[in-house]
């Protein structure tokens, strides 16, 4: 069974979503893959980045498994032009269903529930910190998938493994708008 794959944008970000807008290459670009390995699909953004980190050339992107690191990311977005992260969420969908939120549509996401992650310091936290110090990447994405577990695993659910190649491939083409392919 496919996933269900969605992309969330605002209104005036719909041509830059589909690729009308030419936009200057970001020279720095950040590649956040989030949660926790051994509790089944939290660790799906780590996974992730593992994957796309194999697919891109050397120094085209910065990786990192940010895993529940919190604040100690901060000194990787204050140099990032760009920031995609990928990580679990609750998306009140399938398990597998894959959504990437950007720019404005992700800070709004965020800001929806403070607790969409089991991390002790989500994102949303991090994202508020960054405000303060006013280093929030120009362009940013949340590619989220939708856990069926995160119970005591390293391995991930047969729902959320049939949606990587997807999140794969969708990671890709935003990685590739920002330059960075």
């Amino acid at each position: 069974m496919a996933a269900e794959v969605e992309r969330c944008c605002w209104p005036d970000q719909l041509a830059d979503a589909v690729g009308d807008v030419a936009q200057p290459a970001a020279t720095n670009i950040l590649v956040l893959g989030m949660g926790n390995i051994l509790l089944a699909d939290d660790g799906v953004g780590v996974r992730l980045i593992e994957r796309l980190q194999m697919q891109q050339r050397a120094g085209a992107v910065q990786f990192i498994d940010g895993g529940t690191l919190s604040f100690s990311l901060l000194e990787f977005m204050q140099v990032a032009d760009a920031m995609l992260v990928a990580d679990a969420a609750e998306l009140g969908a399938a398990p597998g269903t894959v959504r990437v939120f950007e720019n404005e549509a992700m800070d709004a996401f965020l800001r929806s529930s403070r607790r969409r992650s089991v991390h002790e310091v989500g994102l949303c936290d991090l994202l508020d910190m960054a405000r303060l110090l006013d280093c929030v990447p120009s362009r940013r994405a949340l590619m989220c998938v939708q856990p069926a577990s995160i119970a005591w695993s390293n391995v991930l659910s047969p729902p959320v493994a049939d949606s990587f190649d997807a999140a794969c491939l969708q990671a890709t083409a935003v990685l590739r708008r920002w330059g960075g392919s």
